[in-house]
């Protein structure tokens, strides 16, 4: 249980990460720059889509990414309040009514659970279905953060300078979550 914890910790720091990252990282990484509105998802599902559409995270992309970190964070913040009553308890149990640690346990382990693992295959799947419908690799894309296009785009400030701050950011938000965990203590 104490990796599990680990890597609960190792998650949740992550996430803070990708979510300041959202608002102040580069160019395609900002949430202004690919969250999009119902109706232009549903119009790119139709076939009306922009070649800028193509770049960063297409409209169903966006809204997998909105899922990838809202629920894995919905799961940590969970597992935060849970309680098998047995042995294991997570660290801010004992500073939230007993009502909420009955809901976060049930949803960490019977709910949460299933939607993360199903957003986990379709995510999969859409990777798949890219290459081998689309001719689209999207993991080179997703592990480098370079994507082959055709055309000019704005680019993504990718500098040692940027993975610097990167970095920095990635550490506060470590640092972040160790306060909240030496509080709960």
């Amino acid at each position: 249980m104490q990796w599990h914890f680990r890597l609960g910790y190792a998650v949740l720091t992550l996430i803070l990460f990708r979510l300041v990252w959202g608002f102040i990282g580069g160019y395609w990484s900002r949430f202004g720059n690919f969250l999009v509105s119902p109706g232009t998802l549903l119009s790119y599902l139709r076939g009306d889509r922009k070649p800028e559409q193509e770049v960063g995270h297409n409209p169903l992309g966006s809204f997998s990414v909105l899922g990838l970190l809202l629920i894995p964070l919905a799961q940590a913040a969970a597992g935060l309040m849970s309680d098998d009553e047995i042995a294991t308890s997570g660290p801010l149990v004992s500073k939230v009514p007993g009502a909420w640690v009955s809901l976060a346990t049930f949803m960490h382990t019977e709910v949460i659970k299933i939607i993360l693992l199903v957003l986990v295959l379709l995510h999969v799947g859409a990777i798949f279905w890219y290459r081998f419908r689309k001719n689209q690799n999207l993991v080179r894309p997703m592990l480098l953060g370079d994507k082959e296009l055709d055309g000019e785009f704005p680019s993504s400030r990718d500098t040692v300078g940027t993975r610097l701050f990167a970095l920095v950011i990635l550490a506060l938000c470590a640092f972040a979550v160790a306060t909240l965990l030496r509080w709960a203590a």
